[in-house]
């Protein structure tokens, strides 16, 4: 009877250190897994202080007006090398005219607020999300994703650069797919000179913490 129950527990002996060893390898795999998705993927958060966001509008004669907007926050994603994803949140309340002074310069940019044109006071948040890119060459990126402004989402594709710490992206939108229609040939004819180009061109320039 003691030979069966030395027997016995030979056998569970064996049989609990190759369940230990089973354990031991899943954890080792897992492990693996782990830190190998933690050194091929990164994270950068926008050092939202010391990036800046121009903006560009034209009419229709040789007029332009531009300016800037303050992001609230952004984030890139990458995984192995390539720009994954991303979220950048700009404060509409902060649309600045630069190319004005004076009352001419606060009557505009209390117009781009208004409802007229962006309705901060409404929407005072837009946001441009990246869910995929193609990498091209040294850092450049052709990132697909949406823009949201005035509670409107519209698909965008956009180049941006990136490196360790900075980048810089351009990129158009047309105002008038977000219901922005003060004087719009999408919205109305015949406005002759009063026209208002609907391609807003925007610029960023990047730093991350």
């Amino acid at each position: 009877m003691l030979e069966n129950y030395s027997y016995t527990l030979a056998k569970f002996s064996i049989f609990t250190k190759k369940k230990m060893i089973k354990i031991n390898l899943t954890t080792f795999l897992i492990s693996v897994l782990i830190l190998s998705n933690s050194i091929f993927a990164q994270e950068m958060i926008l050092d939202e202080k010391n990036s800046s966001l121009k903006w560009t509008g034209k009419e229709i004669t040789t007029k332009t007006h531009f300016g800037s907007l303050r992001f609230k926050e952004g984030i890139i994603n990458l995984k192995n090398d390539v720009l994954s994803s991303g979220k950048f949140v700009v404060d509409m309340t902060t649309i600045d005219c630069e190319d004005l002074s004076g009352s001419s310069k606060t009557n505009l940019e209390g117009h781009l607020k208004s409802d007229d044109f962006f309705s901060v006071n409404k929407y005072p948040e837009a946001i441009l999300t990246i869910e995929k890119s193609k990498k091209k060459a040294n850092g450049m990126f052709t990132a697909t994703g949406k823009i949201l402004i005035k509670g409107i989402s519209q698909n965008i594709t956009f180049d941006i650069y990136l490196n360790d710490k900075n980048g810089n992206a351009k990129l158009t939108f047309d105002r008038s797919k977000h219901d922005v229609s003060f004087r719009s040939g999408s919205f109305f004819q015949n406005l002759g000179d009063k026209l208002i180009y609907d391609d807003i061109e925007i610029e960023a320039q990047l730093t991350f913490n």
